[in-house]
């Protein structure tokens, strides 16, 4: 996965091992391995070959040397003149230290653009001509400040509404506490990192605010880091016991979970981890369902919202280019018209053919059940049947009543006016012309026509927006990830390269030198794997000190990233990376080594294989 265009140009180098690298008395049991591959296995293509391991990139190295010297020196000398194992093991860890250095010339950093958009497939942009977008976290950005504001509020909640002790009230909000993708074992009270393979990242597992032991977790879980299949998440993320928390706006839940985890725990409460947690997640909730959140933003949408102006500047450049726009979002649409207004300007509906609000997404993109049906002016259910879907005109996905639905009245329905009518200045909120509530994805593409490869919609909840569109409905999807920005802005650091690099060479001196047992040489990989460990838990501490990046598990892609590759086309920072490309644009994913490719890899590289990497490719290195 790259980004297209905006890459710095860089050179590859070439790398040939002399056949003299090899000890003679090493060399003398070549015939069993392979330098390039490893032990050497049964293979067709060596049947009758006099040189073992002939089907491999580093045979002609190890095996065939052009170099005169070296052909002399193949022939297996005196022991006295070899050297010991351990005394080699270090002359190629020197070695490879100097290449590791000398392959990584200051231009190296620097290599990724945080304004560039990855494609995880290929696309071009010609060929779209109808763009759909959500509202929180992709037309509007937000401050991290409101994270703050969504934990304290919680948190009183709790105390108020659910007597929740108030010594709760002396945690405050971490702001880096926590990472996106995370998952929460709620009978375990567990917060921790998963693996694209459903491992649990040793280091990053915590019990409310403190890390729990590696043999603890081992023990949690039977004796292994492997969580099953069945315990892990449904399509939606929830699954029996375990919950991803996927959406930004979880940042402030996970967080305040893990603070009240951590009050119980330290002051010898019982209590039950189902409650605790539903209890956490409904104040969380109420922060949003009781339009609080909406409210702090309209008071000081200067504060609150970012990049309102490149929201425009991408809205208008595509209508300019004939493109259709469209919206739905699970938000009300009082709060996205004044968000709208202070980013877009007064006629913002102008840009776009259908708007649709309070979508109850995901339900929208899979359930029939719910036609789109008009509203007339004081608000009455019509029973005419919608044909088509007029541009300017709001339209809602309605199983609330359709007032609470709106964003117009709080979750206690009882300020309602008797008899269910309709509460005092709603007309005047709605504004003029007919609405419609209800509906569904499926009455959404017989009425518009909008099918397949020619719709990209933008979302930055995998779940709720891109998953069903991509696999269900052959649209093509768009990730907006904020946090992709911090984490190239490390990925281009010198210390993150040198230390990744140096990391991928020392596995791949693991992995090759195994097979010196004797006592010296054990305590050799030992130190090498101590070495290890340290860089890797560098390079982690770089992005997040309890959890890393949120795309990787060490070596590992996370299960969030696995999820990104899947219901994403394209992945960004921002909407307003599409300014940075034609709207012809074609993004052409790149080529990622599999297992089987691995001559052309890092870690092969430093122990046997011929070619460098493109030093383009070095910031993906597995």
């Amino acid at each position: 996965m790259a980004g297209a265009g905006l890459r710095a140009a860089a050179g590859c180098r070439w790398l040939r091992l002399r056949g003299d690298d090899v000890p003679g008395w090493q060399r003398a049991t070549a015939a069993s391995s392979c330098q390039g591959c490893g032990p050497s296995v049964p293979n067709p293509t060596c049947a009758g070959s006099s040189c073992p391991g002939a089907h491999c990139p580093g045979a002609s190295v190890a095996y065939s040397s052009p170099d005169p010297a070296a052909q002399q020196s193949a022939a297996p000398g005196p022991a006295a003149q070899s050297p010991e194992p351990s005394a080699y093991l270090w002359s190629r860890y020197r070695e490879m230290r100097k290449l590791v250095h000398d392959l990584l010339p200051p231009e190296v950093c620097n290599l990724l653009n945080p304004a560039a958009i990855y494609a995880n497939n290929e696309i071009s942009l010609g060929d779209v001509e109808v763009y759909g977008f959500d509202y929180d976290y992709t037309l509007a950005q937000y401050s991290d400040s409101l994270h703050s504001m969504i934990f304290n509020t919680a948190r009183e909640i709790l105390i108020q509404q659910y007597k929740y002790p108030g010594e709760i009230r002396k945690y405050d909000y971490i702001p880096d506490f926590a990472i996106r993708g995370l998952h929460y074992d709620v009978q375990k009270s567990l917060l921790m990192k998963i693996d694209a393979f459903h491992y649990v990242q040793l280091g990053t597992a915590y019990r409310g605010l403190r890390p729990v032991p590696d043999e603890e977790v081992i023990d949690l879980y039977g004796g292994t880091q492997h969580i099953p299949l069945y315990q892990m998440s449904d399509f939606y993320g929830k699954g029996p016991s375990l919950k991803q928390f996927m959406d930004i706006f979880s940042l402030p839940e996970m967080a305040l979970l893990s603070s009240v985890v951590d009050h119980f725990l330290a002051h010898r409460l019982e209590f039950d981890q189902t409650h605790l947690y539903k209890d956490v997640s409904d104040a969380i909730r109420d922060v949003h369902v009781k339009g609080l959140m909406y409210q702090w933003i309209e008071k000081d949408m200067e504060k609150y919202i970012l990049r309102g102006d490149e929201t425009h500047a991408v809205l208008t450049r595509l209508v300019n280019h004939g493109k259709k726009l469209f919206l739905i979002t699970n938000s009300p649409f009082s709060f996205v018209d004044k968000g709208m207004k202070h980013m877009v300007g007064k006629d913002w509906r102008d840009l776009f053919d259908v708007v649709i609000v309070r979508a109850d997404k995901p339900n929208f993109f899979t359930d029939r059940r719910k036609p789109f049906r008009k509203l007339d002016e004081s608000g009455v259910l019509q029973w005419d049947k919608i044909n088509h879907l007029e541009k300017g005109k709001i339209y809602r996905q309605d199983h609330l009543p359709w007032e609470l639905q709106a964003g117009f009245l709080p979750a206690d329905t009882s300020s309602r006016p008797p008899g269910g009518g309709q509460s005092p200045g709603v007309r005047d909120r709605l504004g003029r012309g007919p609405r419609s509530c209800q509906g569904n994805l499926f009455d959404f593409l017989y009425l518009t026509g909008w099918r397949g490869s020619r719709v990209l919609y933008f979302g930055d909840h995998l779940y709720s927006d891109l998953a069903d569109l991509m696999l269900r409905h052959g649209w093509r999807t768009g990730a907006i990830i904020p946090e992709l920005e911090k984490e190239i802005s490390i990925i281009n650091t010198e210390q993150y390269m040198h230390s990744l690099t140096w990391q991928q060479a020392l596995t791949g001196l693991l992995e090759r030198m195994q097979t010196y047992q004797d006592e010296e040489s054990r305590q050799v990989l030992a130190a090498w794997m101590r070495e290890r460990q340290e860089i890797r838990s560098i390079t982690k501490n770089l992005f997040n000190p309890r959890f890393g990046s949120i795309f990787r598990t060490f070596h590992n892609p996370t299960y969030f990233s696995r999820r990104l590759v899947r219901f994403s086309d394209l992945y960004m920072a921002s909407l307003s990376c599409l300014l940075n490309y034609s709207v012809n644009f074609t993004f052409y994913p790149r080529r990622t080594p599999l297992q089987h490719e691995a001559p052309l890899w890092m870690d092969q590289l430093c122990t046997g294989c011929m070619k460098t990497p493109f030093l383009e490719e070095m910031v993906h290195i597995r």
